[in-house]
């Protein structure tokens, strides 16, 4: 193996690469880091992330951006406990629907498909960049949830919902096996579908794909309606394992989602990247996390060290498309 080939090597590999070696400090660093309670303590606290950044993943291919996941993932959160607690009350027509957990449940996807959707509606039809249009949204969805909840959690929401966030299939937690569940949908989508395609050809050449006949707009809107109901879902997990509602839960969870996008190697001009890599993205984060904690490390330092980690992720990314 000659030096270009091992350079190649260790780029293609780079986040796994990352993982092991942090893995390996950080279990001469901690006796219990490498326990199998804290291994599914991390598995469990990774879920959520990985869901969005799945949905995160999706969007960067494109081209685009979207820094209102965590403020859609506590409206989804709020409607869910809001339907599964209080139904559906119209006064004005002496109505009220009662709703099971299964339809609470569908309704708070719901809420986080339609946002995602309108997302995806203001960008490709009234040209607002994404930056914005989700910036307006990361506003607008939390203050819906403000208005929700009136700012006060929604608490005892009853053991069926705890258990999707909470509880155990088989030796492995329920987050877990949501999580997986997607990211092999996710896979499969990126890999072996015309979307898939479509969906790289749009991040790869904008111009291009649409002398080529591809519907941009049509594949856009989809992508951020997908990344809604992603949302959706990691909120529904957030609310369920917290056993209530929170108005500011979600908070920072952008953040995390494009690091570990960026970390696992998708790029931030969209058209490059993999579901898997963002997954590594995503252990690599929960990891670092996990393991400051486990040092006693000051929660102020560990939002530094955070930073430095993502700041280092995106200068090692363009390096490498330099290189390319």
């Amino acid at each position: 193996m000659n030096t270009q080939q091992l350079k190649q090597y260790i780029i293609k590999f780079q986040s796994i690469i990352a993982l092991l070696l942090m893995c390996i400090v950080l279990s001469f660093l901690s006796d219990s880091f490498l326990s199998g309670e804290n291994a599914w303590n991390v598995m469990r606290q990774i879920s959520v992330n990985v869901i969005i950044s799945v949905g995160m993943t999706l969007i960067i291919l494109t081209g685009g951006i979207d820094l209102s996941v965590g403020s859609i993932l506590a409206l989804s959160g709020a409607v869910t406990a809001t339907l599964l607690k209080f139904g559906a009350e119209f006064i004005d027509m002496n109505l009220y629907i009662g709703f099971t957990l299964m339809g609470a449940l569908v309704g708070g996807t719901l809420a986080g498909t339609v946002l995602g959707w309108f997302n995806g509606l203001t960008i490709t039809r009234f040209k607002v960049p994404p930056f914005v249009a989700t910036l307006a949204m990361l506003t607008i969805a939390r203050g819906l949830t403000m208005l929700l909840t009136g700012g006060f959690p929604i608490t005892g929401l009853g053991n069926n919902m705890a258990f999707i966030g909470t509880g155990w299939f088989l030796g492995i937690p329920m987050p877990v096996w949501i999580s997986a569940l997607i990211v092999l949908a996710a896979a499969v989508v990126t890999k072996k579908t015309t979307l898939g395609r479509h969906i790289y050809a749009i991040g790869g050449n904008e111009t291009a794909a649409a002398l080529s006949g591809l519907k941009i707009k049509k594949v856009k809107m989809m992508v951020y309606a997908i990344a809604g109901a992603l949302a959706g879902i990691g909120g529904i997990i957030v609310t369920s394992r917290l056993d209530s509602a929170q108005p500011n839960a979600g908070f920072g969870f952008e953040l995390d989602s494009i690091a570990a996008v960026v970390i696992g190697g998708t790029s931030l001009s969209g058209g490059k990247g993999t579901i898997m890599g963002t997954v590594q993205g995503a252990l690599i984060i929960g990891i670092l996390n996990n393991g400051l904690v486990l040092l006693n490390v000051s929660p102020f330092w560990q939002q530094v060290i955070k930073g430095f980690v993502i700041l280092l992720a995106v200068v090692i990314e363009k390096f490498n498309s330099k290189e390319e």
